[in-house]
């Protein structure tokens, strides 16, 4: 996975440094995490020193190279999602967190409406989907 993610960064000139292959190394265990969260991550491996500011930097020039997608919370904090396959989002307002949705025959449903409906004077470029909920226990969970 680290080999492939290094593969991606020469295909767009950029250098594997250590802080750059810090902040997927915890991308790749959080899945969808804000700077704050990766930076923690790392903070507690104590591999490399690097800034929260930074790592938001790297996150958002890796979200614009296309290896993360940005999700911005009902919070309005940014996110980073290391999931490029095509899926759904259930977000959960009540902590913040998300849940990837893997369910191809909702997408195609959706896509299939899709190609019939118009919206004059717009063309679809995407479609993402993202299913708001919240715990339905008393006792909320901390994630999913």
């Amino acid at each position: 996975m680290m080999e492939k993610f290094k593969n991606a960064l020469n295909a767009h000139g950029l250098k594997a440094t250590r802080q750059r292959m810090a902040v997927h190394k915890a991308m790749l265990e959080l899945g969808h995490a804000s700077a704050d969260m990766v930076s923690g991550y790392i903070s507690g491996t104590g591999e490399v020193k690097v800034t929260v500011a930074s790592v938001y930097n790297i996150l958002s020039q890796l979200a614009s190279i296309g290896i993360y997608k940005r999700r911005t919370s009902a919070n309005n904090k940014m996110y980073f999602d290391v999931n490029n396959r095509r899926h759904i989002h259930l977000y959960d307002s009540f902590n913040n967190s998300y849940r990837d949705v893997f369910d191809d025959e909702l997408l195609k449903a959706v896509d299939e409406k899709l190609r019939k409906k118009r919206f004059k004077g717009y063309k679809i470029d995407a479609v993402d989907i993202q299913i708001i909920c919240h715990p339905s226990h008393r006792k909320a969970p901390q994630s999913f």
